[in-house]
């Protein structure tokens, strides 16, 4: 609570800043704005057979993400760019080991995720569903299943378009389940057996996609800033090639 107040405090300066400081304050602003979004080298998905779909047979591809509730001695976290940055982040969450997906374009993706940390309940039980999947389903360690209760959820990978994006249109979100707060956990204070989801949709013709959390995970107004506003962290780039 004590950080976040002081991460609002900063916000204000920094805003107060820009008004009196002049052109060097800006600039200043501008270059952390755009160091914050630089992106972290792709995690591109790997072709690893064919699958039969109603179009006929296309090539499959598949990817693993991970999902933990802070950075470990095991699993250091994604980079940031400057101390008052890193502190800000300190023991948030993050997707790992990017959140630069690429995938094939006219194909089938199979991503398969490995979600670590505790949850919630989502403001918009929209986001409680499986929206985009090939059949309208997600597997939950080894069941099929089209959504989970509202207050059960950890995080979501949602893909969506930029909004000036004149390209196909695609829409993909995935909830993941939370682990029980009673859930074994080993040295690394992570669960020893994670929530495994895993989700197949079909893709299009080549596009740039965004995707961000939508479980409110984070800092600030609505718990919406922090990581959650922070590519490398629980939001990114998706594209399709």
């Amino acid at each position: 609570m004590l950080r976040r107040a002081a991460v609002a405090l900063a916000a204000l300066i920094i805003g107060a800043g820009v008004v009196v400081g002049g052109i060097a304050v800006v600039v200043g602003v501008g270059v952390f704005a755009v160091a914050s979004g630089s992106e972290p080298a792709p995690l591109t998905a790997t072709v690893t057979g064919t699958k039969q779909t109603a179009e006929g047979t296309l090539p499959h591809a598949e990817l693993d993400l991970a999902v933990y509730p802070n950075s470990s001695a095991s699993v250091p976290p994604p980079r940031t760019f400057s101390p008052i940055q890193a502190d800000w982040l300190t023991g948030q969450p993050f997707y790992s080991p990017s959140t630069s997906i690429v995938v094939p374009a006219n194909s089938v993706v199979t991503i398969h995720f490995s979600q670590y940390d505790s949850g919630g309940s989502l403001y918009n039980s929209f986001f409680a569903k499986v929206h985009g999947s090939l059949d309208g389903t997600m597997m939950v360690n080894g069941k099929p299943v089209d959504s989970l209760p509202l207050d059960k959820v950890a995080h979501t990978f949602t893909v969506h378009q930029y909004p000036e994006g004149g390209q196909p249109d695609f829409f993909l979100s995935v909830p993941l389940p939370m682990n029980p707060a009673n859930a074994p956990t080993g040295a690394d204070g992570y669960p020893t057996t994670p929530q495994k989801v895993s989700v197949t949709f079909r893709t299009g013709e080549p596009g740039s996609y965004v995707w961000n959390c939508e479980f409110p995970c984070g800092d600030m107004y609505q718990q919406f800033g922090g990581p959650m506003q922070t590519r490398g962290w629980m939001a990114g780039t998706f594209e399709v090639v």
